[in-house]
């Protein structure tokens, strides 16, 4: 009889049977590992000090509207004939020496990807120069008075459209020397299989989503219009001709500023007033920023808000110039005209109280301010009424939105950094606005960051540079309103002067 010397004894098949167990359980534990580790969890970059973080703190965009690190710097290689030399900068994206990122840009590593994409500072970060001076000084909590960010968003749209943007074109440029991406063979096939796919069919849906901003009139740096990319992109409203009027369609609106924001409690906010929650309205504006209500990281935004509260105004940045006498008429005709709608400064500081100035923070009828209706149009009591639903199952559900009839009264601190004026930024100086609208300018240049210490606001009479055209006949950029012997119209040359003397030491 044959002995087959192959057959494994009992012994050792137990013993097989325990190693492939074992190996099993070892494969499981890797890949539970590789999927927290990699997959599930994100990673974002601390910040210690409270103005890095507000500069370059994530607030979790990039996880669902996010664009790869490799992918953000590739793109300006791919498209140099458009954006130029200064690729991101174009879109007046401010950088910092040492950074390789924007200033409003975070990082946060998602399923194994670092991703980047906007943060709060994108739209709150101001810069001006003193006349004479190159030194460029930037104003954390500032309207941004630089960013273009309709033409920004139209330069995605149309790289989504681009039948040159292809996953080849996209990794040779990757591994450009400009970018050094390093992509080795398998990371190749991920971008080309993977990742740019995704990446285009992003694109293309918010190509879908987004393309009524084409018919828009352009926005110009330091606008943006709030609502009606907010309507399409979280609620799918139908935004073409026949669902949005032309008045509505043009609703860009100046970025508002930050500072002191805990006075500001209770007051009526945005524009229109259409919400007393500062948690509310910062939880709205990261979802313009590109979060969701899945990946908000609300803690981030908490300590912007705990920044924000007690942040001060900046002050005039030339306070040895201004004329103390005329500054002290004009406080006496501020407290007459302006006050009690406005707060007013004060030895002490600012004061913004409400029971003193009883119109401060509440909204003015339109008939009655008179000012563009374009970005009041555009929220609708259906949108108001949706907003309401989002949030939905945390505690910050939003319940405050509201339509109202106009526009809100706001404390004046700071507002010499807060140029140009009206909601819409459509009157270029404090001294403009002091005259009737038939006075003020019509058509003038926005873009400038040079600073007016006479007229106060930015030079609005330089062409060149990059300087976007101002029309106020255009729908959306009207400058009437705030005019009239209650808002100070009507006084003399040189009370007007004393008037925004005055204004320089808010």
């Amino acid at each position: 009889m044959a002995i087959d010397l192959d057959r494994l004894t009992p012994v050792e098949r137990a013993q097989r049977q325990r190693r492939r167990w074992r190996w099993a359980i070892i494969l499981a534990v890797i890949a539970a590992l590789f999927y927290y580790f990699v997959v599930a969890n994100e990673y974002v970059v601390a910040h210690t000090d409270p103005q890095d973080h507000f500069k370059y703190g994530s607030i979790g965009s990039e996880v669902a509207n996010g664009l790869p690190l490799d992918v953000f710097k590739a793109l300006p290689v791919m498209y140099r004939d458009r954006l130029g030399p200064e690729g991101w900068k174009s879109f007046g994206l401010l950088y910092e020496d040492g950074e390789d990122l924007p200033v409003g840009f975070s990082r946060r590593i998602a399923l194994g990807v670092e991703r980047v994409w906007l943060n709060c500072s994108v739209c709150h970060v101001g810069t001006y120069s003193l006349p004479g001076e190159s030194e460029r000084h930037m104003i954390l909590g500032a309207p941004s008075n630089n960013l273009r960010l309709q033409d920004m968003i139209l330069f995605l749209l149309d790289v989504g459209k681009d039948p040159g943007f292809t996953a080849d074109a996209l990794i040779t440029a990757i591994n450009s020397d400009q970018v050094d991406g390093h992509l080795n063979v398998l990371e190749r096939q991920i971008y080309r299989l993977v990742v740019y796919p995704r990446l285009k069919e992003a694109l293309l849906t918010l190509n879908g989503q987004l393309d009524f901003v084409r018919r828009q009139a352009p926005w110009g740096p330091g606008r943006v219009d709030t609502f009606n990319p907010y309507k399409s992109i979280q609620f799918n409203f139908p935004m073409g001709p026949e669902a949005i009027s032309d008045v509505a369609l043009n609703a860009s609106s100046d970025y508002p500023s930050l500072w002191m924001q805990a006075p500001r409690a209770g007051m009526n906010l945005h524009w229109d007033g259409n919400n007393s929650s500062i948690a509310e309205r910062n939880l709205s504006a990261a979802l313009g920023a590109g979060v969701t209500p899945v990946t908000v990281d609300r803690a981030a935004i908490a300590r912007i808000e705990d920044w924000m509260r007690s942040l001060p105004p900046p002050a005039y940045p030339e306070p040895d110039t201004i004329d103390l006498a005329a500054a002290e008429e004009g406080a006496g005709l501020f407290a007459e005209y302006c006050a009690e709608c406005h707060g007013i400064g004060g030895s002490a500081g600012y004061d913004y109280s409400r029971d003193r100035h009883p119109y401060l923070g509440q909204v003015v009828a339109l008939p009655a301010i008179g000012t563009d209706p374009g970005r009041w149009a555009s929220y609708t009591p259906d949108f108001s009424a949706a907003q309401n639903t989002l949030y939905a199952g945390y505690p910050w559900r939003f319940r405050h939105f509201r339509k109202t009839d106009g526009y809100a009264n706001h404390p004046l601190d700071g507002i010499w950094a807060r140029s140009p004026y009206l909601h819409n930024g459509s009157v270029p100086t404090l001294r403009d606005l002091l005259e009737p609208a038939s006075a003020r300018p019509r058509v003038w240049y926005r873009g400038s960051d040079e600073f007016d210490p006479v007229r106060v606001g930015y030079r609005s009479d330089k062409a060149g540079g990059g300087a976007f055209v101002y029309d106020t006949s255009v729908p959306g950029n009207g400058n009437e309103g705030h005019e009239g012997r209650a808002y100070g119209t009507d006084l003399t040359d040189a009370q007007k002067d004393a008037l925004v003397e005055y204004m320089k030491t808010l």
